[in-house]
């Protein structure tokens, strides 16, 4: 039986069961879920189990998370089934290091022009991803407390590292219905097998700092770490936008520290 277990939120995780329900199968990564306006100006653009999110403004767009190469055209169609031209794509941004979320990001350069930033601790893990050969571009290292803005939107990068060394959750403001809503997009808080001192006094900060973040509309590098898929369905049937979710906003990090304590 696959260990350590946690129990939160009365439902039972091992770490095998985190990683299934991150990731799915080879179709669920490549396949497109369907394109959606979240909140405000931001936009579900990603697949069944790998998120992509496109913030549009009128100075251009920002897109969060390339994942793999070989999702860019099914991300285009998304963008441009939503009326969005790949053209005023300006700025592409990444949660973190790993080819599932930003191996794509040399591809959207030569499509888009794009400016790339990261997290200047993910720059060397991020330099190794190079699909089919390609140098990995960063045209602006990040830190954290880095504003990133384009238009009238600015997104905030705070490190939250221990998954990587530059793992960045992004926050944000949205407006919808006269209303202002504080957005947080999440990296992943997934601990690995093997915790280091040094991972472990990453992982100490980041727990403590994610939940002193504001947020009213959790989202996330994966879609299961903020139920996109329940949420969606909800949305489809109208009424209030079910992705304010303030009492579910660190769902995910609750599940994630209870599962990070357990492997100590």
């Amino acid at each position: 039986m696959d260990r350590p277990a946690v129990t939160v939120r009365g439902r039972t995780y091992t770490p095998a069961s985190i990683l299934a329900r991150n990731m799915g199968s080879a179709e669920d990564q490549e396949t497109a879920f369907p394109p959606h306006k979240v909140i405000g100006n931001i936009y579900y653009v990603g697949t069944r189990t790998l998120s992509s999110f496109l913030i549009t403004t009128r100075a251009g767009h920002i897109l969060i998370d390339t994942t793999y190469e070989r999702n860019a055209k099914v991300i285009q169609k998304s963008i441009e089934q939503l009326g969005f031209k790949i053209a005023d794509i300006k700025i592409i941004l990444g949660n973190h290091a790993h080819g599932d979320h930003q191996e794509g990001d040399a591809v959207w350069k030569q499509m888009t022009g794009a400016t790339v930033m990261a997290m200047t601790e993910d720059v060397p893990a991020l330099m190794a991803i190079m699909p089919g050969g390609k140098a990995h571009p960063v045209d602006a290292p990040l830190r954290d407390l880095s504003p990133v803005t384009l238009g009238e939107t600015t997104l905030v990068a705070r490190l939250t590292a221990g998954h990587t060394r530059g793992a960045t959750t992004f926050t944000m403001k949205a407006d919808e219905g006269g209303k202002t809503y504080d957005v947080m997009f999440f990296s992943s808080l997934r601990a690995p097998a093997g915790i280091t001192p040094a991972i472990a006094a990453e992982f100490d900060r980041t727990f403590a700092l994610v939940r002193r973040l504001p947020c009213d509309v959790p989202l996330g590098d994966h879609p299961a770490e903020y139920d996109m898929q329940t949420k969606y369905a909800k949305l489809a049937a109208g009424g209030p936008n079910p992705f304010v979710d303030k009492a579910g906003c660190f769902a995910e990090a609750d599940i994630q520290e209870a599962m990070y304590r357990a492997l100590r």
